[in-house]
C-alpha cells in the first residue's frame, strides 16, 4: 500500500512539475465549502498562488519518492495526509456542491481523497519503512 501510494503521489508531483502550464489556480477557484474564501485569495495574489504550486508540485513528488522508498514514511504519511485532507476540504463530494468538471470516485461524503488519507493514517500506525524500506537503516536491531 505505501508503494502505491507513493506512486500515486510521485506520478501528481511529477506530472506538474513536467507541465509548464500546471497551476492550482482553477482547482481553487472551483472551490466550494469551507475553504472557498481561503481559496479565492490565493487564486488571485500572484506571490500566494506561486507558493501553492510549488509546495503541490515538490510536496507531492518528495512524499511519493519517500513513501516509495521506505525514507521517513511516518513524516510522509503525515504529510501526504495533509495534502489529501487540504484537497477533501476545498472540494469536498458533498451534496449539492456543483464542480466545474466531475469529481473522480465521489459517493456524497466518501471520495479517493479520503480513502487516501484513511490509508496513509493506517500507514503512519503501523510503519513499514523499517522492515522493507530505508527506515531500516535508522533502527536500532536488538
Amino acid at each position: 500500500m505505501r508503494v502505491l501510494i507513493g506512486w500515486h503521489f510521485l506520478y501528481e508531483g511529477v506530472s506538474k512539475i513536467l507541465n509548464p502550464y500546471w497551476s492550482s489556480a482553477a482547482y481553487l477557484l472551483d472551490s466550494k465549502w469551507i475553504f472557498s474564501g481561503l481559496a479565492e485569495t490565493i487564486a488571485s495574489n500572484p506571490t500566494l498562488l506561486t507558493i501553492s504550486d510549488f509546495v503541490n508540485m515538490w510536496g507531492l513528488t518528495l512524499v511519493g519518492v519517500s513513501l516509495l522508498l521506505g525514507l521517513f514514511s511516518r513524516y510522509s504519511a503525515l504529510v501526504g495526509m495533509g495534502f489529501v485532507m487540504l484537497y477533501y476540504l476545498f472540494a469536498p463530494p458533498f451534496l449539492g456542491l456543483e464542480y466545474s468538471r466531475p469529481g473522480e470516485g465521489s459517493y456524497i461524503i466518501v471520495n479517493k481523497n479520503l480513502i487516501e488519507a484513511c490509508a496513509l493514517w493506517v500507514m503512519y500506525t503501523f510503519p513499514t519503512g523499517h522492515i522493507i524500506g530505508l527506515d531500516r537503516l535508522f533502527t536500532k536491531s536488538n
